[in-house]
């Protein structure tokens, strides 16, 4: 039977342990407090994945080790190398193959399209962060390929649309976000990525380089009215935030003094190109009200 192992528990690391398992193979979660999907293939352990010694013990014998893991925000330049590099180095040990989860901060400013061949020219702490790890990862020799995501949407997603306009909406209070309310921009569903994932992993030709998880580009005053339209929630009352309420939040909260790095330009579009990863892995975006129906 096909082994994988998956380090993380969020929903994406959930979605992609089950959709192994309905295929009929065996999946082992690792996180700090061993939470996952309950399913009779999954196996759920509770460790940290910073233990080289004990994420090899973990992973021998795997088929594949994923990774969608990733430390506290605001700690990324400190505590993403130590991750990845135990990662990496439980990969090399026992010769699984690496698929990893990363973002798009890699890139830094761009215009888009973006396409996975762009160049990695982050200059920030966060972005540079992500381009390390992956560009570690690729020069080591090992079987690795990265699924890159968009800002996730969806049920069980973990985001500024999650946490500062899905509850806010269904709620029917104010929202206030930190992003232009009228501008297209891109977002991969939580199913979407999970597919992309699972898709990559078992494509020999995607190894070796970088892959977009497909996307939907609304502008977010959009997502948010089909969101209120599909829950019979009232429309939306939307703001977005100053630079100075940031810088304000930032003062007794780290998370927002890291967002300045990544915040769009205002009024430019941020479209991502997933177009290979259709014609290659045969992964589509799910609809967008399919997607925001499961929220609901």
């Amino acid at each position: 039977m096909t082994t994988h192992v998956i380090v993380g528990r969020g929903a994406t690391a959930s979605k992609t342990a089950l959709l192994l398992a309905e295929d009929g193979e065996r999946v082992r979660m690792i996180s700090r407090t061993g939470g996952g999907p309950d399913h009779p293939l999954v196996e759920r352990i509770a460790a940290d994945a910073t233990d080289t010694d004990r994420l090899t013990e973990l992973a021998k014998g795997a088929d594949t080790l994923f990774t969608t893991a990733a430390p506290p925000y605001h700690l990324w330049p400190e505590q993403f190398p130590v991750l990845s590099a135990s990662l990496l180095g439980a990969v090399r040990r026992t010769g699984a193959a690496y698929v990893m989860l990363g973002n798009l901060y890699a890139y830094g400013p761009v215009a888009g399209p973006i396409t996975p061949d762009f160049p990695l020219a982050a200059t920030g702490p966060k972005g540079r962060a992500r381009a390390r790890v992956w560009e570690e990862a690729a020069a080591s020799g090992v079987r690795v390929t990265e699924v890159r995501a968009a800002q996730f949407y969806g049920a069980g997603a973990y985001s500024v649309f999650s946490l500062m306009v899905q509850g806010q909406v269904l709620g029917g209070r104010p929202v206030l976000v930190p992003q232009p309310l009228d501008v297209p921009h891109s977002y991969s569903a939580i199913g979407d990525t999970a597919r992309t994932l699972v898709a990559a992993s078992r494509e020999e030709g995607a190894y070796g380089r970088a892959w977009h998880a497909p996307t939907s580009t609304p502008s977010v005053r959009e997502l948010a009215t089909r969101l209120a339209a599909l829950a019979g929630a009232p429309e939306p009352r939307m703001a977005e935030m100053t630079e100075r309420e940031i810088s304000l939040l930032a003062l007794s909260e780290p998370f927002w003094a890291e967002m300045h790095e990544v915040l769009v330009k205002p009024g430019h579009p941020f479209v991502v190109d997933h177009s290979e990863t259709e014609q290659v892995l045969g992964v589509t975006a799910t609809a967008v009200d399919e997607v925001l129906r499961e929220v609901v």
